[in-house]
């Protein structure tokens, strides 16, 4: 196995993991704790190049393979904590627009919509940026 696959399944692994962490961590402390969990936003990053976008694959393939559905806020959550780990500056956005209601949670780096994109996200109010 050449060194990038072994990141990769590295980087799946731990996309599956955060899916799990966050199951627990809401059915055993509620959201406020999920919440809590995101690591600080790293002052300086210099990841790999399109290193977001391969976590935002990483993530969607362990939501393809979780046992039950992984929503948009679960998805978001998980990759804002793994990019984070990884030093990209990624922002949990949490978004609504009140009639019809939709929500919708996505994340974003250097302002740019990196995982969640939606065709009503230019639509949605920001409700929370974290």
């Amino acid at each position: 196995m050449t060194a990038i696959a072994q990141k990769r399944v590295v980087l799946r692994v731990r996309a599956l993991w955060e899916l799990l962490r966050y199951d627990a961590v809401l059915r055993l402390f509620g959201f406020r704790a999920v919440r809590s969990g995101l690591r600080p936003i790293p002052r300086l990053g210099h990841p790999a190049a399109n290193l977001e976008t391969v976590i935002a694959h990483a993530i969607d393939w362990a939501g393809a393979f979780y046992w039950k559905r992984v929503l948009c806020l679960q998805r978001a959550m998980a990759a804002t904590r793994l990019m984070r780990a990884y030093g990209i500056r990624a922002q949990l956005v949490i978004g609504c627009q009140a009639a019809p209601f939709v929500g919708h949670a996505w994340v974003e780096v250097d302002g740019r919509a990196v995982t969640g994109l939606s065709a009503t996200q230019e639509d949605l109010q920001v409700l929370d940026r974290v």
